[in-house]
């Protein structure tokens, strides 16, 4: 991959002159990559990593992976389906994958009951769908290759009898 391109997946803030210096090129060879990056659908958006758990008034998402087994379509494959999953707004992601299960959809909702529903009443009940099995995340340690730092938690004080 081309070095702007690393340090911008790194580092989205990176300025042109940064990178720039970095890379030993002048600034606006730099900023000419990036915009030509950016109207060829290689740099599709900028993208900060929060870590929600130290935000206060941050509501509680539920975020579920969903591996989907799926009959693939004749003449079509996978893609078609995908496409149809992905274009629900409560999936943010959607991979094509090796083993047991074809694809696995990052489903977002405001609660379980959100997440549950999706699944039941949109997603297993589609035409080329032969099977689910959801797992609910519960706890963020990384993110995009970021560790995230948690609430110092009350810690239980050790009663012995």
């Amino acid at each position: 991959m081309d070095e702007i391109l690393e340090i911008l997946e790194k580092d989205g803030r990176s300025s042109v002159e940064e990178i720039a210096k970095m890379i030993r090129k002048k600034p606006d060879e730099v900023r000419k990559a990036i915009k030509k990056y950016e109207k060829d659908g290689a740099i599709l958006k900028y993208k900060a990593v929060i870590n929600k758990d130290l935000i206060k008034d941050s509501q509680s998402e539920v975020r579920a992976l969903i591996e989907v087994n799926i009959v693939p379509q004749k003449d079509l494959g996978f893609d078609k389906i995908a496409e149809r999953i992905y274009s629900f707004p409560e999936v943010s992601s959607c991979y094509l994958i090796s083993g047991t299960y074809d694809l696995l959809v990052v489903v977002e909702g405001e609660n379980l009951h959100t997440v549950s529903n999706f699944v039941a009443e949109k997603l297993s009940c589609m035409e080329n769908v032969r099977g689910t099995a959801t797992h609910f995340l519960l706890k963020k340690y990384k993110e995009d290759g970021v560790v995230l730092k948690h609430r110092s938690e009350n810690k239980r004080i050790a009663i012995s009898y």
